[in-house]
Parts: structure tokens; C-alpha cells; sequence
């Protein structure tokens, strides 16, 4: 099993198991050429599936983040909505008491603004922790590297130009 290559101490999608590519290691020679295609067609359907998985992981921990940050959204919106009626008539009559009905109430409105942007403020903070897959971008650039060398031996290929 692998461990994870973040240690620190950061949200990290869990380590998911490896798949073996196959149960026994058979020498290449003492198989034909149908049974290498076959294991060569699994072992890349196996690497598929591995890269979803870890894709998967990585993303479902990315979008939690989301949702969370989305609260602080949520929370601002609400605020605003449900307390521009309640908030700016009773604030805003209490301070009619001492200045012109109007500046009373523009005093109001400008003090629920400053609230709702800080909650779209505190909500912004929370979405922008959110994180690339970094491990899913590795493994498919290493996966790329792969099949993009695969039949080309150290020096021995001569280059096609």
C-alpha cells in the first residue's frame, strides 16, 4: 500500500490501494503475441480504472471544500434578503429618533452591505483553498510519458524526422 505524498497535514484524499497488473509475473518470450495484446489491454484497462478512482478521490474532497466555502455564500444572501425588510425599519427608525428620517435609513443600508460583504468575504477565503488534483495531473503526465515511450528502447530506435 502507498502512502500519501502530502505530509503536511493538509486535507489528503485517503490512499487508495494498488492494483496488481497481474497475479504472476510470466517472461514475456513464453507468451505469444494474442496473450501479450491480452495483457497489455488489461493492464491499461486496470491503469484506466486506477486513474479514475484517484481522480474520484481528489475531486470529491475538493468539491466538500466547495460546498463549505458555498455556506459562507449562503449565509451572506440570507442575511441580506430576510433582514432588509426587518433590520432597515426598525434601525432605521430608532435612528430617525436623533437624524433626518433619511440619512437614518441610508445609515442602515449601508451598515447591512458591510456585513453581507463580510460573509462573501469570509466565503471567498473558504473557495479559494480549493486545490488542482495534484497526484490525478502527476499520475497522467507519468501515464503519458509511458505510452508515449512504449516500443522505443534506449538509443537502439533510430529518430523519424
Amino acid at each position: 500500500m502507498a502512502s500519501p505524498t502530502n505530509t503536511g497535514g493538509t486535507d489528503v484524499p485517503p490512499v487508495l490501494p494498488s492494483i496488481p497488473l497481474s497475479a504472476d509475473p510470466v517472461k514475456p518470450e513464453d507468451q505469444s503475441v494474442g496473450g501479450l495484446v491480452k495483457d497489455v489491454t488489461t493492464h491499461l484497462s486496470s491503469l484506466v480504472r486506477s486513474e479514475v478512482e484517484l481522480a474520484k478521490a481528489e475531486v470529491t474532497s475538493e468539491v466538500k471544500k466547495g460546498v463549505q466555502g458555498s455556506i459562507f455564500f449562503i449565509v451572506a444572501l440570507t442575511i441580506v434578503l430576510f433582514s432588509l425588510f426587518f433590520l432597515f425599519f426598525a434601525l432605521g427608525e430608532l435612528l430617525a429618533l436623533w437624524l433626518n428620517r433619511a440619512a437614518a435609513f441610508g445609515i442602515v443600508f449601508g451598515f447591512m452591505v458591510v456585513v453581507a460583504g463580510l460573509f462573501g468575504f469570509l466565503g471567498f477565503l473558504r473557495v479559494r483553498k480549493i486545490r488542482k488534483p495534484e497526484r490525478t495531473i502527476s499520475s497522467l503526465k507519468d501515464t503519458a510519458q509511458v505510452i508515449g515511450s512504449r516500443g522505443k528502447s534506449a538509443g537502439n530506435t533510430p529518430e523519424l524526422t
